[in-house]
C-alpha cells in the first residue's frame, strides 16, 4: 500500500472578495453602510443604529444630520424581513424627534409605515410601525397624511392584537386622528366603538386610560353614543366607577358618560338599569374633587335637554347639586353651579332651588374666587328669571351687596352675570328700592364704559330696572351715568342699542332728564338710528318719542306739532321753528341773553312765588330777569299789589323808592312775612281772600296799566349772589288767567261751550277780535318789541301780551285748555300762522247705541270769529291757517 499524498487546500476564485470582520466604534461609519447591497451588513447596521438611537434625543439628532433617515426609508420596504424589521424598529424610535417627523413628512414615508401594519407581519414590526405612526399623529400633518393613506382601518384592526405593546400605540394613534371630525365619521363606518369598548377590559391601565379618552372624543357625536349604547358601553363605565382599584379611570370615564347623557334614549336606558341613581350617589358620596367636578360636568350637558331635566328632576339630582356647592374644591364649586343654572330650566327645579340652593350661591358670591362667583351669579341669573319668589330669596340672603360689590370685579362674564340677577329683582318694586339704597348707580358707571358689548347690555339694562323714580334717575345724572349710556346709543350691537333705548326711555320720564339727554345728543343719535331700517328697533323709537313728549318745548320746535295729551307745564317756552340737528338753547340761556331782533320767545309759567316783595324800581331803571332764586321779587310785589288793590292799576307804587334795593325795613318785612306766610299756590291764596277780587270789574285799559306796572318792576333783587338756584321768571298775569278759567270755564259741563268760552277769552286777553281786513293794522309787532325792551330780554311771560296774533293766542289757549282738562292739540303753520284743533263728537249721533263714528276735528278761531268752531277740512278752517 503506497504513502497517501495530502491535497492541497482549495483556493477561492480570484474575482470574489474576501471576508473582512470589521469593528466600527463611528455612528458615521455605520450609516454608509446602509447603502450598502449586503442583507446580513444592512441588518447589522440597522440593529446598531437602533441601539444607537435608543441611547438619547441627542443621539437621534446625531443621526438625523449624518443623513441616515434618508437611506433607513429605502429599507422599509426591503425584500429582507429582517432588515425590513430592523429599520421599522429604528423610525418607531427616531420619529419622537420633531425634526424627523418634518423630514418623514416631507419624503412622504406614509405609505411604506402602513404597510407594516399588514396582518402577515411580525408582531415587533406592527408594534414599532404603530409606534411610528402614533408619534406622527401627534400633529396636524400627520394626522391627515395617515387618514389619505387609509391608516385607520388597519389600527382598528391592530386593537385585537395579541400584543399590549401594539394595542396601546394603535389606540393611541386612533386617540390623535380622532381629534378631526372626518376621522371620527370613518371610524364609525369602520365599526370602531366594539373594539375600543373591548379595551376597557385590558389589565393595562395606560390602555383602558387611552380607550377612555377615543371614547370621550367620538361622543361627542350622536351616532357613536348610539354605537355605544348598543354595545352595552354604559354597563362597562358603570363597572369602572364602581370598581375602587380603578380610581385613577374615574374621571375619565365620567367625561364618556357626561356625553352619553346627552342622547335621550341612553339617559332613559340608563335610568332603567339604576346607572342614574349610582352616578349621583358617586358625585355625592366620592371624596376626590375631580371625580365630583366630571359628574356635575355630566349632569350639566346631559340636562340641556329638556326631557332629560325631567328625568333628573325626578331622581331628585339638586340634592346631589346642592351637596356639592359646599365642597372645598373650587373646580367642584364651579361645575355644581353651572349645572344648577342649566337644571333650572326646569321650573320644579328652580322651586326647589328656593329654598336649598340660592342661599349656598349668595355665600359662594362672597367667594375669594373670581370664577366661582361668575360661576354662582349665572346660576342665580338664571334661577331669578322670571321667578319673583327666588328673586325675593336672593335678597333674603343678603344678596344685593356683594351682587353690586361684583360689578366691579375683573371678570367680563361675573358682571355681567351680577348686572343679570340685580335687573331681575328690580323687576319689584320693594327689590329696586333696596336696591337703589345700595348705591347701584354709581356703580353701574364702570360697566357703562365696558368695551364688552354683554356688559354694556346688561349695564343698561340694570339702569332701565332702575331708574323708574326720580331720584334714582338724579344719582344717575349726578354719578355721571348718562354721559356712558348715551354713548351705548351708537353701538353696533343690537341688543346694546336696544337697552340703552330702553334705559334712556325710562330715564326720559320728567323734563329734567330728557333736558339733559337731548344735551348731551341723545335725541340726535336716536333720529339716526331711526333712520336706518337695521339699526332701529322699537326701543329706540319709543325713547325718541318720550324725550320729545317729556320736553315738549324743543318738540314744538322741531315738528310744529303738540298733540291732546301732551300737556304743557310750567316752563315751557316757545323758541320757533327750528331745523333739524340745530340745538335749542336752554330757558337760563336764554333769559341770560341780551334782547335782539330775533322772534321773541314765550314762556308759560303759573308758579307764582307769595313772599312779601321788594322795594321796587323806576320805571326807567335797567331790569332783565334774575339769575337767581330772587328773579321773582317782581312776582312777589305784583302779589302784594294785588292783595291790596285787587286787579285794578295801583296807586301806592310812585311812592315807592327807585333805588331797587330792599331797605332794612323791607328786608325785616319780607322775613316777618315768610315766617308767617306759608308756600302756597296763587290760586289757593287767591281762593282763601274772596276779597281779593273785588275790582275784577275794572276796565281793560287799567289792567294793562297795571301789567305795564309789573314790567317795570325789577328783576335782580338777588343779583350779587350768583349763586343762588335759578328759577324762570314768572307770569303774574298768566297765573290770573289760569284763576279766571278755574272759576269761570271749568265748571261749564258741555265741552264744546267750555271751547267757545274758552276761545272768546283768549280773544279777549289778546286784543280782542281782529277782522281780516284790519289784521295788517293790528300793531302786535310794536308791543312785542316793547314788552323786549322793557324785560331786557327776548323771553317774555305770555300772560304779558296784551296784543297777540295768531300764534300767540294758539298757545294760550293750548296752556289755558290743558289747564283745565279740554283735550286739544297745537299746531304751527307758517308766516306766524299757529291753531288749535279740538276732536268733538257728531251730537246726532251720540245718543245711538250702534258703534259711533270717529270725532270730527274741529280748527278753533281765535283771532276773527273768536269761539268759532271749522271743520278740519273745510274752506273756513284753510283761510285760516294759511291765508
Amino acid at each position: 500500500m503506497g504513502k497517501k499524498i495530502k491535497k492541497e487546500a482549495e483556493r477561492p476564485p480570484k474575482d470574489v472578495f474576501d471576508p473582512l470582520m470589521i469593528e466600527s466604534k463611528e455612528a458615521a461609519t455605520v450609516v454608509l453602510m446602509l447603502n450598502s447591497p449586503e442583507e446580513e451588513i444592512l441588518a447589522k447596521a440597522c440593529e446598531a443604529i437602533y441601539r444607537f438611537a435608543l441611547k438619547g434625543e441627542e443621539n437621534k439628532a446625531t443621526l438625523l444630520e449624518l443623513g441616515a433617515v434618508e437611506p433607513l426609508t429605502k429599507l422599509l420596504t426591503h425584500e429582507n424581513k429582517i432588515v425590513r424589521r430592523n429599520a421599522t424598529m429604528i423610525f418607531g424610535i427616531l420619529t419622537s424627534n420633531n425634526d424627523v417627523k418634518k423630514l418623514l413628512r416631507e419624503l412622504d414615508v406614509m405609505n411604506s409605515v402602513i404597510a407594516q401594519l399588514a396582518p402577515e407581519e411580525e408582531v415587533v414590526i406592527h408594534e414599532f410601525a404603530s409606534l411610528c405612526l402614533a408619534n406622527m399623529s401627534a400633529e396636524y400633518t400627520g394626522k391627515v397624511q395617515i387618514f389619505e393613506h387609509g391608516g385607520l382601518e388597519p389600527l382598528i384592526r391592530l386593537l385585537a392584537s395579541p400584543d399590549p405593546d401594539v394595542k396601546k400605540n394603535s389606540t393611541e394613534c386612533i386617540y390623535n386622528l380622532v381629534q378631526d371630525f372626518q376621522c371620527r365619521a370613518t371610524l364609525q363606518e369602520l365599526n370602531a366603538v366594539p373594539p375600543i369598548l373591548d379595551l376597557l377590559k385590558s389589565e393595562y391601565p395606560i390602555i383602558q386610560l387611552l380607550a377612555l379618552k377615543t371614547l370621550g372624543v367620538i361622543t361627542n357625536d350622536k351616532e357613536a353614543r348610539a354605537m355605544l349604547r348598543d354595545n352595552q358601553g354604559m354597563d362597562h363605565l358603570i363597572k369602572i366607577l364602581e370598581t375602587k382599584e380603578l380610581n385613577d379611570l374615574h374621571i375619565e370615564a365620567l367625561s364618556v358618560i357626561a356625553n352619553c347623557l346627552e342622547d335621550m334614549d341612553t339617559l332613559v336606558l340608563f335610568q332603567q338599569t339604576g346607572g342614574l341613581k349610582k352616578l349621583l350617589s358617586f358625585a355625592e358620596n366620592s371624596t376626590i374633587p375631580d371625580i365630583q367636578k366630571n359628574a356635575a360636568k355630566a349632569i350639566t350637558k346631559a340636562a340641556y335637554d329638556p326631557e332629560n331635566r325631567k328625568l333628573f328632576h325626578e331622581q331628585e339630582v339638586e340634592k346631589c347639586l346642592v351637596a356639592l356647592l359646599g365642597s372645598e374644591n373650587d373646580g367642584t364649586k364651579i361645575a355644581a353651579s353651572q349645572a344648577i343654572s342649566v337644571m333650572c330650566e326646569n321650573s320644579g327645579s328652580k322651586e326647589f332651588f328656593n329654598n336649598q340652593g340660592i342661599p349656598q350661591l349668595i355665600q359662594l358670591l362672597r367667594s375669594d374666587s373670581e370664577e366661582v362667583r361668575e360661576a354662582a351669579a349665572l346660576a342665580l341669573a338664571n334661577l331669578t328669571t322670571c321667578n319673583t319668589a327666588n328673586a325675593n330669596a336672593a335678597a333674603e340672603a343678603d344678596g344685593i351687596d356683594p351682587l353690586i360689590n361684583m360689578l366691579s370685579s375683573k371678570r367680563d362674564g361675573a358682571i355681567s352675570n351680577a348686572a343679570t340677577v340685580l335687573a331681575n329683582m328690580a323687576m319689584q318694586e320693594p327689590l329696586r328700592v333696596s336696591i337703589q339704597n345700595h348705591d347701584v348707580m354709581h356703580a353701574l358707571i364702570s360697566p357703562l364704559r365696558s368695551a364688552n358689548t354683554i356688559v354694556q347690555s346688561k349695564a343698561a339694562l340694570v339702569v332701565a330696572a332702575t331708574a323708574c323714580d326720580v331720584e334714582a334717575r338724579t344719582e344717575l345724572r349726578n354719578s355721571g351715568g348718562l354721559e356712558p349710556l348715551v354713548e351705548l346709543l351708537r353701538s353696533k350691537n343690537a341688543e346694546v342699542r336696544r337697552h340703552a333705548s330702553w334705559a334712556v326711555m325710562v330715564c326720559a320720564n320728567d323734563e329734567l332728564m330728557a333736558v339733559e339727554l337731548c344735551r348731551l345728543g341723545a335725541l340726535d343719535i336716536l333720529e339716526e338710528v331711526n333712520l336706518s331700517v337695521s339699526r332701529k328697533n322699537k326701543f329706540s323709537e319709543a325713547a325718541y318719542n318720550k324725550l320729545l313728549n317729556n320736553y315738549l318745548s324743543l318738540k314744538y320746535s322741531l315738528t310744529g306739532y303738540l298733540s291732546s295729551s301732551n300737556i304743557i307745564s310750567d316752563g315751557f317756552y316757545d323758541y320757533g321753528q327750528i331745523n333739524p340737528g340745530t340745538k335749542l338753547l336752554p330757558l337760563k340761556d336764554l333769559c341770560l341773553q341780551e334782547p335782539s331782533d330775533l322772534r321773541a320767545v314765550l314762556l308759560v309759567n303759573s308758579k307764582f312765588d307769595v313772599s312779601p316783595p321788594p322795594c321796587m324800581e323806576d320805571k326807567s331803571s335797567d331790569i332783565g330777569y334774575g339769575r337767581s332764586i330772587s328773579s321773582s321779587s317782581s312776582l312777589r310785589r305784583a302779589s302784594k299789589e294785588k292783595t291790596n288793590t285787587g286787579f285794578g292799576s295801583p296807586t301806592e307804587d310812585k311812592s315807592e323808592p327807585t333805588s331797587g334795593r330792599n331797605t332794612a325795613l323791607s328786608k325785616s318785612t319780607t322775613k316777618e312775612k315768610r315766617s308767617s306766610l306759608k308756600k302756597k299756590s296763587y290760586m289757593e291764596l287767591y281762593a282763601t281772600s274772596p276779597k281779593l277780587w273785588k275790582d275784577r270789574g275794572k276796565k281793560e285799559e287799567e289792567k294793562v296799566k297795571e301789567e305795564e306796572e309789573f314790567v317795570a318792576a325789577p328783576k335782580l333783587a338777588g343779583e350779587g349772589s350768583p349763586d343762588k338756584e335759578w328759577y324762570p321768571p314768572s307770569d303774574p298775569g298768566f297765573c290770573v288767567y289760569v284763576y279766571e278759567v278755574t272759576k269761570s270755564i271749568f265748571p261749564i259741563t258741555n265741552i264744546k261751550e267750555q271751547i267757545e268760552a274758552l276761545a272768546e277769552y283768549v280773544a279777549e286777553k289778546m286784543g280782542g277780535k281782529v277782522s281780516k281786513e284790519k289784521l295788517h293794522d293790528f300793531s302786535w309787532e310794536l308791543h312785542i318789541s316793547e314788552l323786549k325792551f322793557q324785560l331786557k330780554s327776548n323771553v317774555i311771560p305770555i300772560g304779558l301780551i296784551k296784543k297777540g296774533i295768531f300764534y300767540h293766542r294758539a298757545l294760550l289757549f293750548k296752556a289755558l285748555a290743558d289747564k283745565i282738562g279740554i283735550g286739544c292739540s297745537l299746531v304751527r303753520g307758517e308766516y306766524g300762522r299757529a291753531w288749535n284743533e279740538v276732536k268733538l263728537m257728531n251730537e246726532s249721533r251720540k245718543g245711538l247705541i250702534e258703534a259711533l263714528p270717529p270725532p270730527e276735528v274741529y280748527i278753533v278761531d281765535l283771532m276773527f270769529h273768536p269761539g268759532e268752531l271749522m271743520k278740519l277740512r273745510s274752506k273756513e278752517a284753510d283761510l285760516y291757517r294759511y291765508l
